[in-house]
C-alpha cells in the first residue's frame, strides 16, 4: 500500500500554483494559494524542518534587530 506524505503533497501544490503567472490568477485562486500556504506552515511547523527554518528566522531577526541598536 503506498501512503502519501501531506506536507510533500501540499508543496507540490503549492509550487505548481505558484508557477502560474500573476496575471491569470483571480482573487479566488489567490485565496487558495494563501490557504494552501498556510496548511503548509501548519504542517510543516512541529516537524525538526519546520523547527529549523524557525530558529534559522529567530536568528536572523535578532541579528537584524541588534544591528538597527
Amino acid at each position: 500500500m503506498m501512503t502519501i506524505n501531506v506536507g510533500v503533497l501540499l508543496a507540490i501544490i503549492v509550487v505548481m500554483r505558484l508557477r502560474r503567472r500573476t496575471q491569470a490568477r483571480s482573487r479566488v485562486e489567490e485565496r487558495n494559494t494563501a490557504l494552501f500556504v498556510l496548511a503548509l506552515g501548519i504542517v510543516i511547523a512541529p516537524t525538526p524542518l519546520g523547527q529549523g527554518i524557525f530558529n534559522v528566522i529567530k536568528q536572523l531577526v535578532s541579528g537584524i534587530s541588534q544591528a538597527g541598536t
